[in-house]
């Protein structure tokens, strides 16, 4: 029963993974291929490693103690991908903004004279 759960979350996990990967191909402009792409590896990473993390954690409580080790090591690294994706996502952007790159279907341009 706990199995099924955690291949759920996994399953799920993938899912957004390959729906950041769609959206590298299939949206138009590198503002929204950086949005989409970022958002769901994110939030895919998360429930992947919410799942191994859980599955890890249950292999502890079961009596093999180095798993408690991979649970923490995988916290960490679930910390640093929150912290790190955003920040890439937000560098692309701007180093695409800066570089002359206007988004297809942009009217208005509100950072137009704006000091960056």
């Amino acid at each position: 029963m706990i199995n099924e759960v955690l291949y759920a979350i996994m399953g799920i996990g993938m899912f957004f993974q390959m729906m950041g990967t769609l959206a590298l191909h299939r949206f138009p402009d590198v503002y929204t291929r950086v949005h989409g792409a970022t958002k769901c590896t994110t939030f895919g990473s998360m429930f992947l490693y919410i799942g191994v993390m859980a599955y890890s954690a249950l292999m502890y409580f079961s009596g093999d103690a180095v798993y408690l080790s991979m649970a923490l090591h995988i916290f960490i690294v679930m910390i640093l991908i929150l912290l790190t994706n955003p920040t890439g996502a937000h560098a692309i952007a701007r180093a695409a903004y800066r570089s002359g790159v206007m988004p297809v279907k942009a009217k208005v341009d509100m950072l137009k004279g704006a000091k960056l």
